[in-house]
């Protein structure tokens, strides 16, 4: 029963200690210095693993953020072996299962001074097994992941594309976005898919 449910838990953990963390950051963003506590349209979520706040305060949100981080990257690593068993076709799996699970250990690294490249290489190897899976998923009879496999790639796209070119306006905004869309696929595609959706 537990291992059904463990990326659900993992991510619920996840996001619990997350949310934590916005709520005792003491404040700052890139756009003002002064503010007081955590704007979700204003504040990247890697504000929250600095040492020091962006206001300059001492960062007490930095522990629950970095445990936060640990959990996403462990459930999200969970979930690519697993849904990587689901696929018939081994070299696919393959990808699908060390893609994935290499992005991750990436992933958790973000919260070190390395973030921008650790974004790079963890969104590399993440949207590769997410390719993968969306390419399976096209080939099936599931109609409603088809769309949701698009929407949270065109999501991640575009996220990227504004973190590439340093468009810092909505970027914050896109950042929350892709976040729940691929938290919310990941979830999808781990209860609602079966190996015999891809059986054929």
């Amino acid at each position: 029963m537990l291992k059904k449910h463990s990326v659900l838990i993992g991510t619920t953990v996840s996001l619990s200690l997350l949310f934590i963390a916005m709520m005792v950051y003491p404040g700052g963003s890139i756009f003002d210095k002064k503010t007081v506590g955590f704007d979700l349209t204003k504040n990247f979520i890697s504000n929250l693993f600095g040492a020091k706040a962006l206001n300059g305060s001492d960062n007490p949100a930095r522990y629950w953020a970095d445990a936060g981080m640990i959990f996403l990257a462990v459930s999200f690593a969970m979930f690519f072996i697993r849904f990587s068993e689901k696929i018939p076709q081994k070299s696919a799996a393959n990808v699908i299962k060390y893609a994935g699970t290499g992005g991750m250990v990436f992933a958790f690294l973000v919260v070190t001074p390395l973030h921008d490249l650790m974004v790079t290489i963890a969104s590399t190897m993440f949207l590769l097994s997410i390719f993968y899976i969306t390419v399976f998923i096209l080939k099936s009879n599931l109609h409603f992941f088809k769309i949701l496999c698009i929407i949270s790639m065109l999501n991640f796209y575009f996220t990227l594309y504004l973190f590439s070119f340093g468009d810092l306006v909505y970027l914050p905004i896109m950042q929350k976005i892709t976040y729940f869309s691929m938290i919310i696929l990941i979830l999808f595609l781990d209860y609602f898919t079966t190996k015999e959706d891809f059986a054929k």
